[in-house]
């Protein structure tokens, strides 16, 4: 009875074993078709790589197109220098027609027109009295301000030589010029020209126009023209 009790539990080890061992080896099988499957895939995609490589060639790349390299543009010349412009511009030319006794330039830098009247023309000697034959020729410059520069403000300049007054109600050039340029204006202003567009000034002998001492007695209408 005892070995028919042993015997028993040694079957049952057995099958258990068995059991176990079928366990093992259905395992072991689907790993190795896992294993299977995975190398199918990688073959797959070998050949289809070595089917492109059939196709295409290599390693083949696209071409790179270069382009030569350009000149490069040409410059556009350099304006002429600020100086030199403003130089060329201030060049002082007569306008035509010229009023007869007068001197008449422009500056086109400083945009304006001088008429030039000579101060013997205008005054006798020491004196701001304007002379009876001057006065033709200020009707025209009063005339063409009224014609062409109509509301453009005006300067009425005197300049005198640089002897000094010994026998003068005026005690000096500078009071002198500046008693001629007031005659002027004051002229002008009675010939029709607006006389709040009139300024004058007196500058005695401070503006000499070279040794000539005639030229250095003028009167000057400067008109902006701007």
């Amino acid at each position: 009875m005892r070995l028919l009790r042993h015997g028993g539990r040694l079957l049952a080890a057995l099958v258990l074993v068995g059991v176990a061992g079928a366990g093992c080896a259905n395992r072991m099988h689907d790993e190795n078709e896992a294993l299977h499957q995975q190398n199918r895939e990688l073959q797959a995609r070998l050949d289809a790589e070595r089917a492109r490589e059939a196709q295409t060639g290599p390693g083949e790349m696209e071409p790179i197109v270069t382009q030569a390299p350009q000149p490069p543009a040409p410059q556009p010349a350099a304006p002429a220098t600020q100086p030199a412009a403003r130089q060329a511009a201030a060049t002082i030319t007569p306008i035509p027609p010229q009023i007869e006794g007068t001197e008449t330039t422009t500056d086109v830098v400083a945009g304006t027109m001088t008429v030039r009247v000579p101060g013997d023309v205008v005054f006798d000697a020491g004196k701001a009295t304007i002379r009876e034959g001057a006065k033709p020729t200020l009707d025209k410059i009063a005339a063409a301000l009224k014609k062409d520069y109509a509301g453009k403000q005006v300067r009425v300049e005197g300049h005198t030589d640089s002897d000094p007054i010994r026998v003068s109600r005026w005690t000096s050039n500078q009071e002198l010029s500046e008693a001629r340029a007031a005659a002027v204006k004051t002229y002008l202003a009675q010939k029709g020209v607006d006389g709040n567009s009139i300024a004058t000034r007196g500058f005695g002998s401070d503006r000499p126009k070279g040794n000539d001492k005639a030229a250095n007695r003028r009167v000057e209408i400067v008109v902006v023209t701007r």
